[in-house]
């Protein structure tokens, strides 16, 4: 964690309800800060399959190649 005082509060934490405790004390900058890192901490522990490099891939060079499978068309109202 990149804000003061993130790794002396993280110590002190033994669970959940602990963490809960703490973050109900923080500032809103603070809360935001820690929502961050743990986007960033969450990201990094999913692993993303071959299956999925490969799809993704596959879309890059097909909208490259000006190929739209599908597109999202909003919803007219009745």
């Amino acid at each position: 964690m990149n804000w003061p005082g993130a790794s002396a509060i993280v110590a002190l934490m033994n669970n959940v309800q602990d963490i809960e405790s703490a973050l109900a004390k923080l500032s809103l900058a603070d809360l935001q800060a820690v929502r961050d890192w743990l986007d960033d901490f969450i990201e990094d522990q999913l692993e993303v399959s071959n299956e999925f490099k490969a799809k993704i891939q596959r879309a890059k060079q097909e909208i490259a190649g000006g190929i739209h499978s599908r597109v999202r068309r909003p919803e007219t109202g009745p």
